[in-house]
């Protein structure tokens, strides 16, 4: 906690000699929403669910919209995501047989609606928003280590677009061409930096940043490029919608799961 109220402080100093309105504005933001989260980890395991289940049916509802997912569609893809979330909290040893599920709940919508014509974009983009979202439920039992990581990849993430800006270079990805290999490369190093503050750096949490992270980035650009949208959604200030925030975190958890 004194570390984050640090960089939020030095953060904020930051900005304040920038002028930038954009940037203040994503700066109150941190201010509000890092306090809040870093309270509900300090509570433990029934903490860290209700952020994973808050964030899951925000972040289900933001991923049906760009993938123009109906009404219904949204509500089961959320409920499923929060069963995979609870198990993880309530009862660990069935979490598989959650997420199993919440797959067969996310097919039987379009099935039993016998939707010829957009029944199968319906069903991939459940079990692909399950697959994605469901990895929340990580954060209950990675507890403090997931906080770690959230704030080395966040950190990554703004390090990498102002070098990326600033030294240019070759490109990253065609699916986000303003990201650069120099600033993909400045981020990972910024944020094992972090790791190594918060004393969480392992190989695991290491490979998780450098690697995860960008390419969590890089899947959500995928996926509004299919959309042709810009943002998730516009309710967060300065960042658009949670999933825009939460992108490379839900990869780096996913490889943070896989090494461990």
């Amino acid at each position: 906690m004194p570390y984050l109220g640090g960089a939020l402080a030095l953060g904020g100093v930051a900005v304040a000699a920038s002028r930038r309105r954009e940037l203040m504005v994503r700066w109150c933001a941190w201010a509000v929403g890092v306090p809040l989260v870093t309270g509900a980890f300090w509570l433990g395991r029934p903490g860290a669910a209700a952020v994973a289940g808050a964030a899951g049916v925000i972040a289900s509802l933001e991923f049906g919209g760009l993938m123009r997912l109906g009404r219904t569609d949204r509500v089961v893809l959320a409920a499923a995501v929060t069963g995979v979330v609870l198990a993880a909290w309530l009862a660990p040893g069935q979490v598989l047989r959650a997420a199993a599920a919440g797959a067969l709940a996310v097919a039987a919508v379009p099935l039993l609606a016998g939707d010829t014509d957009y029944g199968l974009h319906r069903l991939g983009a459940g079990l692909l928003g399950l697959s994605w979202l469901g990895v929340l439920a990580a954060l209950v039992p990675l507890g403090a280590s997931a906080l770690a990581l959230f704030v080395a990849v966040s950190i990554a993430d703004i390090v990498a677009y102002f070098v990326g800006r600033r030294i240019g270079g070759p490109r990253l990805s065609p699916l986000s061409p303003a990201k650069r290999w120099s600033g993909t490369l400045a981020g990972a190093a910024a944020g094992l930096g972090v790791l190594a503050l918060l004393s969480a750096l392992s190989w695991p949490t290491a490979v998780a940043v450098a690697v995860g992270g960008p390419v969590g980035d890089l899947l959500e650009s995928m996926v509004k490029r299919g959309a042709q949208a810009k943002d998730a959604g516009r309710w967060l200030p300065g960042s658009g919608g949670l999933l825009d925030r939460i992108d490379s975190l839900l990869v780096a958890l996913a490889v943070l799961l896989v090494l461990r």
